[in-house]
């Protein structure tokens, strides 16, 4: 008696260890990715219309994302190097 239970806690252990475990790490890890994918399309369609989006680079510094179509024509040309025309 003592035999088969010892013989069916071995098989629980390998069933997880080769079946459960990988499906639930494969479940998380896909769940990872889906989260990146929801925060980087939110962070893009917030830029994209043209609000300032900051994002966070270390504890005391932080970025803001702007789509460069947002920019003042001005800006957009001396950020290309292309010379601007006067005003006439």
């Amino acid at each position: 008696m003592v035999l088969i239970g010892i013989v069916l806690i071995l098989l629980a252990i390998i069933a997880y260890a080769f079946v459960i475990g990988p499906r639930l790490s494969g479940y998380a890890t896909n769940k990872q990715i889906e989260g990146y994918q929801i925060a980087v399309l939110d962070i893009v369609q917030a830029a994209s219309k043209c609000q300032t989006v900051p994002i966070p680079v270390s504890e005391n510094q932080t970025i803001n994302l702007l789509a460069a179509e947002c920019l003042p024509q001005e800006i957009l040309q001396q950020l290309s190097g292309v010379p601007t025309q006067p005003a006439a």
